[in-house]
């Protein structure tokens, strides 16, 4: 065989292409929902992907508060922050956050998906979470991609 013959591409940022996506988070499970949008921010998606690269798309997501909870996870779930102070730790149920900020429940889920690193926090900046049916990117005029063809 000759190895000559083929090539494999390493995508750079200058031959990403970026799209705008629009995501209904209506009854789709928290955590199955933030994997996939992770999935999609990250770009494991398109055939190109690399590993080093944000060749992800941006992702906007509506109607983040009618996402649902499996089990007991309304009441039992924390989420944890410190203030770094001495007995500056707050905890919050997940019923709790998902009354007053719902959509920082599924942010909260994705970023936990995404690399713990620069690339990571520049793929989190590629989100956009609306708990209802209006968002800000019309300009970008975002196309309607259906989360659950993702396998």
């Amino acid at each position: 065989m000759n190895t000559l013959s083929y090539k494999t591409k390493s995508a750079n940022q200058s031959m990403v292409e970026k799209e705008w996506l629009l995501i209904d988070g209506t009854d789709q499970v928290v955590g199955r929902l933030a994997s996939k949008i992770a999935l999609v921010l990250r770009g494991k998606h398109k055939p190109y992907y690399t590993p080093h690269v944000d060749c992800g798309d941006n992702v906007v997501v509506i109607n983040a508060d009618k996402v649902i909870f499996t089990g007991n996870k309304l009441t039992d779930k924390e989420y944890v922050r410190y203030s770094g102070y001495p007995g500056g730790q707050r905890t919050r149920t997940a019923e709790e956050m998902f009354t007053k900020f719902p959509e920082r429940v599924l942010e909260n889920a994705v970023k936990g998906m995404l690399p713990k690193n620069r690339l990571g926090a520049d793929l989190f900046r590629n989100l956009y979470v609306y708990a209802g049916p209006e968002h800000k990117q019309q300009g970008q005029q975002p196309k309607v991609f259906n989360i659950n063809e993702i396998k």
